[in-house]
This record gives structure tokens, sequence and C-alpha cells, in this order.
């Protein structure tokens, strides 16, 4: 059973879920006129993506990618088509993989804010992407254990700057040296969340997933 590494000697660098050229590949393809002005671009993508890799359900592919491009993109040809949806499941299913083993994921911006508020930097962005990955099925994230789900969703939550108007995180919003510690815990967050839901203490193998194709609400 994969573990979370507990001192620097154990620990193995993160490790990239697609390599440069697949990254700038997909970039450009999120970055262009092809696709909705509301579809993710590339770092909220990629914190979309390693959501549906952690969740306790396996969203249907259709659904995913529509939330995911807020449409269907204009694409060249088939070949483009299946190249973008085959870059954007490797994603997925490198993350997938990267946390079954106990690793970290390589996450595509530096881990410092460098004294800006998250919502100002990819940090951000990537967090928004992470939770807009929750709230395709937001009702199996928080069914079994909800103290414990919204405990561990917490960071991504805050950095996200999406709930700085919710009471509860006007303070922490604000508190910019909490954010710091937090980025740089990021890629562990991610493994904690992976060992919660898909690799429970009593069992030696990850659960199957629940097929549950109903949508949460969505938060802008």
């Amino acid at each position: 059973m994969p573990a979370r590494p507990h001192s620097p000697e154990e620990a193995t660098p993160p490790q990239p879920l697609l390599d440069d050229e697949q990254l700038d590949r997909l970039d450009d393809f999120l970055a262009s006129d092809r696709v909705d002005e509301d579809a993710l671009d590339l770092i909220s993508a990629h914190g979309f993506l390693v959501a549906l890799a952690v969740g306790p359900s396996e969203v249907p592919p259709t659904q995913w990618i529509a939330e995911l491009f807020h449409g269907e993109p204009r694409y060249v040809d088939e070949a483009q088509r299946d190249d973008i949806i085959h870059l954007l499941t490797l994603l997925r299913d490198n993350a997938m993989a990267v946390l079954e083993q106990g690793g970290l994921p390589e996450l595509p911006f530096e881990l410092t804010l460098a004294g800006m508020p998250a919502e100002e930097t990819p940090i951000g962005d990537w967090c928004a992407g992470f939770m807009e990955g929750v709230f395709c099925d937001e009702s199996a994230w928080f069914r079994d254990d909800e103290e414990t789900a919204a405990t561990l969703l917490l960071p991504f939550m805050l950095l996200s700057g999406l709930f700085d108007d919710e009471p509860d995180m006007a303070d922490m919003a604000g508190d910019l040296e909490r954010q710091e510690a937090l980025v740089t815990q990021l890629p562990e967050l991610v493994l904690d969340l992976y060992l919660h839901y898909r690799v429970p203490p009593e069992t030696t193998k990850p659960k199957p997933r629940r097929k549950t194709p109903a949508k949460g609400k969505q938060r802008r």
C-alpha cells in the first residue's frame, strides 16, 4: 500500500505528469481560439485532471471533457481531437499512477506565492481548476465523511480564491503566511487526499471507484 513519505531521506522528487513537449502541445491548444473563452487553461486543466485522479468516483469522460472545455472545441480534424483527448486522459492517468505508488505529482508552477495573494497567481488558478474537478461530482467527495473531506479540501478551497466571500474563509484569506505554508505542501496534500479516498487503512488495495455520474453543483 502506498504511503506518504515521512522524511526528506524517504521522499522522492515530484514526478511530471506530462513531458515538456506534451505540455506545450496542450498549452498551445487550450490557449488557442479553437476553444471557448471560458475553457480551462493549461494550469487550471492540470488541477482539474489531478482532482479527477484523486476523487472517489469515476466521472464519465463525456462529462469531464465538456466541463473542461465548456462545450465542444473546434478541432482541425479528428486526429487533433484524438491527440488532445489523449493528452488530457494521459495526464489524469499518470497522476493516478504516481499517487498509487506513493509518489508526489509535479505541479506546473513554483511552490511559492512570492508575497502575492494566491488568486492572483498560477497556484490559485490550479486550485480553482482542482475545485472544478471536485464540483463534477461534489456529492461523492462529501458523502462518507463530510468533516474529514472538508478538512482535506480546505487548503485547495482557500488557495483557489473561490470562497473568499464566505465568512469562515475571510480571516484565512488574508493570512498570506499561512497560505504560503500550504502552497509548499500542495503535492503532499494531493497525496493525502488520494490516500483518503482510494486507499483506506483497512485494505491493501485501492477500493473500486463508485460509478456515480451524478453531477454536483458548480460554483463560479
